[in-house]
């Protein structure tokens, strides 16, 4: 293609594109300021690491290790990132489970920073889940507004998430609906803090 095509693509000819230019951080002592709507979930922000508990009616309990970041970029909604894996009776690895990314952000009204919260939280085993909350000092309660699966995804109809800030740990207890199950408690944890 010639220099003077006007169908010639932007990237063409263009120099190499350098690592991404902005910081994202879970601790506040370095990278961007927190942004001032998140102040409220600042407790939350840093890598937690603990021991949980799960089960549903259609399943074994069984017991996991898990590893969650809450970091922010500056701007107004905190980055979710959880990796599990299961143990055994030793509290030894067995095999990696549950994964999921998503996004807290404060509802706003106006200018003012409300209590509400909304979160997207996705798997990647094919569901997504739109949940709506309250903030509560240093507790938050989430329910599915909406929740998305793909075709071959299991039959997850809606869940319930409460976390807590306690005596500086990081708590929390889910609850799911689906497989045919109204809602039931699925997961419950406790992690305290490695990084932030």
């Amino acid at each position: 293609m010639s220099d003077e095509n006007p169908l010639q693509p932007p990237w063409l000819n263009a120099p190499p594109v350098e690592e991404y230019p902005y910081q994202e951080s879970h601790d506040l002592r370095v990278g961007p300021k927190l942004h001032p709507s998140l102040d409220g979930l600042l407790p939350y922000v840093g890598v937690w690491r603990g021991r949980g508990r799960g089960g549903f009616p259609t399943i074994e309990d069984f017991d996991y290790a898990q590893e969650i970041r809450i970091s922010h970029d500056g701007r107004p909604f905190l980055f979710y990132e959880s990796r599990a894996w299961l143990l055994d009776d030793e509290s030894r690895p067995v095999r990696p489970a549950g994964r999921e990314v998503g996004w807290w952000r404060p509802v706003l009204d106006g200018e003012r920073v409300t209590d509400e919260l909304e979160a997207l939280m996705t798997t990647p085993t094919g569901i997504m889940e739109l949940h709506i909350g309250k903030r509560t000092g240093t507790q938050i309660e989430f329910a599915t507004d909406a929740v998305v699966r793909t075709a071959t995804a299991k039959e997850v109809t809606a869940g319930a998430r409460l976390f807590g800030i306690v005596e500086g740990a990081l708590l929390y207890a889910q609850e799911m609906a689906g497989m045919g199950h109204s809602l039931s408690p699925h997961l419950s944890a406790r992690l305290i803090r490695v990084a932030g």
